[in-house]
């Protein structure tokens, strides 16, 4: 899912060639896109674009007369800018928003259509789609340490939830955490003042790195390469592959859909986290340290006993 970072750069890129220019019309392939019914998508026909934000992970285009349109990527879903009247593809293509110099095309590359569209009036109508996340850039110590301690869980999960902090996922968190050298299941109860500071110095900081770093590759062209997996990225996506800090090899612990990566060394003291899939299947036999992973790993010398 495209996170604070890429969400950022979606909303300058797509501001340099939106604002002021008029919605001729859009055009849905997916009958299931378009979430609210009143006002009608009609209505925003014709409407200057006044101004782009980031809310949360969602994208607000607003338009005149005090209409918004409010969009959620949610994992799949990606922007394309392609020249006026561009074709919607016919299995990814979810809508074209079309414009005299160009058609923005919203595509969703899975079979679980899970983006949503939702047209609404005033700007008190943006309030439902603020799940209360605080912005980390323009916070204070003080305030983030509140949210994180506001109720007890993992420090992952707190860092992803939408209420506490805003537009921070799986991918990010990932990263945040080893630049923190944190545990992502330590409790958030359990932290210390010095970690919790160092917490809150990682997060501004990864976020601000990892947005200019897109500005830089994306420069004046429209971010056509969105990805949770990341070219620089320390521990995210790269299980197995050396720590850049330590070299020890990433870890991750796999749960439903996704996954958690992180270095042992680098922040659990060299213990292994239990995988769920792994450690049902291995019982007792489940490594608890690099070391021991790093036994089970090494070839057997011949006559040996394993």
């Amino acid at each position: 899912m495209p996170e604070l970072p890429d969400v950022n750069v979606y909303v300058e890129q797509l501001a340099t060639r939106l604002v002021g220019q008029p919605l001729r019309g859009v055009r849905l392939k997916s009958p299931f896109l378009l979430r609210t019914f009143a006002p009608p998508l009609s209505s925003a026909f014709g409407k200057k674009v006044l101004g782009t934000r980031r809310l949360g992970k969602r994208i607000v285009i607003e338009l005149e007369e005090g209409l918004f349109l409010v969009i959620h990527l949610m994992i799949a879903g990606r922007f394309r800018w392609k020249p006026p009247g561009a074709g919607v593809p016919g299995k990814l293509g979810l809508a074209s928003f079309d414009f005299d110099h160009g058609s923005l095309l919203l595509t969703e590359a899975s079979t679980k259509k899970r983006a949503s569209l939702h047209l609404v009036k005033g700007e008190a109508s943006l309030a439902q789609f603020d799940r209360g996340g605080m912005e980390v850039a323009t916070a204070t110590l003080d305030a983030f340490r509140e949210a994180l301690l506001r109720e007890n869980h993992t420090v992952k999960r707190s860092l992803t939830d939408p209420r506490l902090f805003s537009g921070i996922g799986n991918s990010y968190s990932d990263e945040i955490l080893h630049a923190a050298r944190l545990s992502p299941v330590k409790q958030t109860s359990k932290l210390s003042p010095e970690e919790i500071e160092r917490l809150f110095d990682a997060t501004r900081r990864t976020l601000a790195l990892w947005t200019e770093r897109l500005r830089q590759e994306t420069g004046d062209q429209f971010p056509e390469k969105v990805t949770a997996f990341r070219e620089g990225m320390a521990v995210h996506g790269r299980y197995g592959k050396p720590c850049p800090d330590c070299g020890s090899p990433v870890q991750r612990i796999v749960y439903a859909d996704n996954e958690t990566n992180y270095c042992a060394r680098c922040q659990t003291g060299g213990k292994l986290l239990a995988d769920r899939a792994l450690s049902r299947l291995l019982h007792e036999d489940w490594p608890r340290s690099l070391e021991e992973l790093e036994e089970i790993r090494s070839p057997q010398p011949p006559g040996q006993p394993k």
